[in-house]
């Protein structure tokens, strides 16, 4: 009798009609303009670097961006991702042109977006289809971290928070940048656990308001899915199970180990871009949207093809010159799903 049931419920459920939408982050790799601002360190920036052509690269690069952009996850939800937050995007107008591309234009995508402090003069953004998010609340929190050595600040990327309504849905959107690994995974440890305390204060903040706050916080954490700042600070879980009401859920967890990655270095894949959810997400409630699945958008012609680095994410720059290539991390996703009435 009980097999009968769960079969019928199994059957209810495949009859359904679900929307889909697609959630994503991308770290784009340097996205910078071709044109020098004298208030940022832009000259390092590997466009900048380049004698000739820097213009028409500049287009090149946008061009490889939304390309991939469009295509993240839209096999299943048969759209480009609703919501997606990027990672080393130089300013305002790179995110204008990207909007405004050919394979993005059609879509309608608002900008959040603030200049961070960072001393390269990278920030991270969100892209969202005004069409099925309307942002309600923009603001940005910076991450104030010192060096050991002589007490100076480091100047890093602010982490972004966006709320608002997806289908009339209140949700939350965090975007990170965490500090990278320069001088060694030990040593710059504390920057990124400095950055998932921050990053826990604005979660908590959102859920002493509502303990029932649909929140996603992705990024490039410089950090996998199995490191402290992710597990001891942030205690995302790699089970659903084990995830409390205010519990954060990582399901790149899962993909981390079974070996999969999104940047490589020294023959040896990382998992630092990642998409954490909160427990409401996880809610067996198809009224209301939840999370689906996760994926690495891999497709082949992100990959390298040939040479040492076989199988690596196809960068954009590479010995000081352009590779017509799109970024060294691959994008990851999430799938979230509502039944419609």
């Amino acid at each position: 009798m009980l097999f009968l049931l769960a079969a019928f419920r199994l059957a209810a459920q495949k009859a359904r009609v679900f929307k889909i939408h697609t959630v994503a982050f991308y770290n784009v790799e340097n996205l910078f303009d071709s044109i020098n601002d004298p208030a940022k360190f832009d000259e390092a920036s590997p466009i900048m670097a380049l004698k000739y052509n820097r213009g028409h690269v500049y287009k090149k690069k946008v061009q490889n961006m939304s390309k991939v952009i469009a295509e993240i996850g839209a096999v299943r939800s048969k759209n480009p991702p609703i919501i997606i937050g990027l990672a080393e995007i130089e300013n305002r107008q790179v995110l204008e042109d990207l909007a405004n591309d050919p394979a993005l234009k059609n879509y309608d995508y608002g900008i959040a977006h603030f200049n961070s402090p960072d001393i390269r003069g990278i920030d991270v953004a969100l892209l969202y289809q005004k069409a099925f998010f309307v942002a309600q609340h923009i603001s940005k929190h910076t991450l104030k971290i010192y060096d050991d050595s002589n007490s100076k600040r480091i100047y890093t990327r602010d982490q972004l928070l966006v709320s608002g309504k997806l289908d009339g849905e209140m949700i939350h959107v965090i975007v990170n940048h965490w500090p990278s690994r320069r001088g060694g995974v030990v040593k710059s440890q504390p920057k990124r656990l400095a950055a998932a305390r921050l990053n826990k204060r604005i979660i908590d903040s959102l859920q002493a308001i509502n303990p029932y706050a649909k929140i996603f916080s992705m990024g490039d954490f410089n950090d996998n899915p199995t490191n402290g700042s992710l597990t001891n600070i942030l205690k995302a879980k790699r089970n659903k199970a084990d995830v409390s009401l205010k519990g954060i859920y990582n399901p790149m967890a899962a993909l981390f180990r079974k070996g999969l990655g999104t940047n490589a270095f020294r023959d040896s894949w990382s998992l630092f871009d990642q998409i954490l959810i909160t427990k409401p997400l996880l809610e067996n409630d198809y009224s209301s949207f939840r999370f689906y699945k996760a994926g690495i958008f891999n497709p082949t012609y992100l990959t390298t093809k040939k040479g040492r680095y076989k199988g690596y994410p196809f960068r954009s720059f590479a010995n000081s010159e352009f590779t017509n290539g799109y970024s060294d991390h691959f994008p990851v996703y999430v799938h979230i799903i509502k039944a419609l009435e």
